[in-house]
């Protein structure tokens, strides 16, 4: 179990890291979606902030387990938040929230499982 759980922490730490640096920088394509799905782009930053921290978390959580349990839930979250807004604006375009959504709960289940806290 250690080679799944390394390799989608890793990956979901590239994807949220990717996603924080968009939202920081303005990206346009960040800009269109929460246009899209109605959240007002000054949300940009504290957005970025939890992605940020999400994936900070996820790579901490390899010396403190409790942490990137702890980040992998909040991602979770925030995912589960991000497609609920994608379907409250009737937006068919919500292929990537639920990607990371995903990613988010396999990054759970593999640390969950790694770290024997079934």
């Amino acid at each position: 179990m250690h080679i799944p759980y390394v390799v989608v922490t890793i990956l979901a730490v590239l994807a949220n890291g990717y996603a924080a640096s968009l939202n920081f920088v303005g990206a346009q394509s960040v800009k269109v979606v929460a246009d899209k799905v109605h959240v007002s782009q000054a949300w940009m930053i504290p957005f970025g902030t939890l992605l940020g921290a999400g994936a900070v978390g996820l790579l901490v959580g390899f010396a403190v387990p409790v942490l990137g349990t702890a980040a992998a839930i909040g991602l979770v979250l925030y995912f589960i938040c991000a497609v609920s807004a994608h379907l409250r604006a009737r937006d068919p375009a919500l292929g990537g929230a639920l990607s990371f959504l995903v990613l988010a709960l396999a990054a759970l289940i593999t640390a969950l499982g790694y770290h024997d806290h079934w």
